[in-house]
């Protein structure tokens, strides 16, 4: 009886081992991720509400109005450029809206607050985008007067992307990152769009756009809700620019659920979760919410990779929302209703996720699957990174009925054959640098010559 129990204890012990997840954190990156402060956004926040009303069309004025509040978050992301060893620079983006018979009755002049990190490496081209949007509405969209204080929508993404250039603007990367608090988003996505066409008429190589759009409110309306552990990454399956050519590859390897946006929401979940404890990331299966869009979808429509980090819960209470209270509720979009640590956690997995990828090589180029015979093994093949040196790379799987990938098979090589039939699985390549940080994952193609 003796030597069964002792047999037993050893398979329970294995067997836990072998549940047991090692999770690896770059010293650099958790230590930034630390210096979030709670305090901070909550003092950002709280001042971007200050403002009373930040809705595109409000008139100029020093104290109040969306003029107002682009100068304060230009100041901000300006003095900054004193620790950055002259990589930062910040500057007003200005450009104009027009009449559009809707939402924007006449021309106006507007502007996107912008802060250019500089990567390092002459040769590295790539440009990475986190973006927030400064204005605010009320109920009435067109009501320019009306308190709208916009403190969740959107004061708490523009206030993690203050907090983000604040602290990333400390150390350096190989390729550039972009800070931005886009306006006209309540118009139209204006902004958004403006810096879109920008960035495809002057072919910029920018390799993800990441729009943070009300990430501070853990408790919903009507289900009551209470939850600070959960937040929502929404990516598009089919692309928006996709063409005839992707669409037939699309259909032959039953790809669409490894577009590019999903492949970088899979990345900011695994990068993400690494640093950020207490924290889910949900990934959701559509561009946006049901019928809705945001700041990432013009950038989408311009055939970039993007997508939305948004909270888990809405609270339609204080959200579009005019200042009052009705029924012993309290409506409005109020710094009081904003989970300010909840706030820290989902800045810190933008954080992660984009030293990550602005410190790793490029993705592999020319990733394959070989498919010119029938075997229940698997051969990929792939080309070094355009950018930055690979020190390996990984060969990810995952079972088609998964939202993440489940295994990755490490090479040194640009080829690899692993024991598991292309019918029953997807694979995708990416590539790991000297100090292991990894580039987002391609899906291969197939090889048929």
């Amino acid at each position: 009886m003796k030597k069964i129990l002792l047999i037993a204890a050893f398979f329970a012990f294995n067997f836990a081992n072998a549940q047991t997840q090692i999770i690896h954190r770059d010293v650099e990156i958790e230590k930034m991720v630390k210096e979030i402060s709670a305090t901070n956004l909550e003092k950002y926040v709280r001042d971007l509400a200050g403002f009373r009303t930040r809705h595109t069309l409000s008139p100029n004025n020093p104290k109040d109005g969306i003029s107002a509040s682009q100068e304060y978050v230009l100041n901000h992301f300006k003095s900054f450029e004193a620790t950055s060893g002259g990589r930062l620079t910040a500057f007003l983006d200005t450009y104009t809206i027009p009449a559009d018979n809707r939402r924007i009755p006449a021309d106006v002049q507007s502007a996107n607050v912008m802060a250019t990190l500089k990567g390092t490496d002459p040769n590295d081209n790539r440009v990475f985008i986190i973006s927030a949007h400064v204005d605010s509405r009320a109920l009435d969209v067109m009501n320019t007067n009306i308190d709208a204080p916009g403190a969740n929508d959107d004061g708490s993404g523009v206030a993690a992307v203050i907090e983000l250039a604040r602290i990333m603007s400390q150390k350096s990367y190989p390729s550039t990152i972009i800070f931005v608090a886009v306006s006209g988003e309540e118009q139209g996505l204006k902004g958004a769009a403006y810096l879109a066409e920008k960035a495809k008429k002057e072919n910029w190589n920018l390799v993800a756009m990441l729009n943070n759009d009300m990430i501070g409110n853990s408790n919903s309306s009507e289900t009551n809700i209470n939850d600070n552990t959960r937040v929502r990454i929404f990516s598009e399956g089919v692309p928006a620019a996709e063409t005839e050519q992707m669409a037939a590859i699309r259909r032959y390897t039953n790809g669409e659920n490894d577009s590019k946006s999903r492949q970088l929401a899979r990345y900011m979940k695994e990068v993400g979760e690494r640093y950020v404890d207490q924290l889910e990331v949900k990934l959701v299966y559509r561009n946006d919410r049901f019928l809705r869009g945001g700041d990432h979808t013009p950038f989408a429509r311009e055939g970039f990779t993007a997508i939305r980090v948004c909270e888990m819960n809405e609270n339609y209470y204080h959200q579009h929302e005019n200042v009052r209270i009705e029924n012993g509720i309290q409506y409005g979009d109020l710094p009081e209703f904003v989970d300010f640590e909840y706030m820290r956690k989902v800045t810190g997995i933008n954080l992660a996720s984009l030293y990550s990828m602005a410190s790793a090589p490029s993705e592999p180029q020319t990733v394959g699957i070989d498919v010119r015979k029938l075997s229940n093994t698997s051969t990929l093949r792939w080309e070094v990174p355009a950018k930055g040196k690979a020190k390996g790379y990984y060969v990810l799987m995952r079972e088609t009925d998964s939202a993440t990938w489940e295994k990755k098979f490490y090479t040194e090589s640009t080829t690899l054959t692993i024991p598991y039939s292309k019918d029953n699985y997807f694979f995708a390549v990416q590539a790991v640098g000297a100090d292991g940080h990894e580039s987002m994952a391609v899906f291969p193609q197939p090889i048929t010559r």
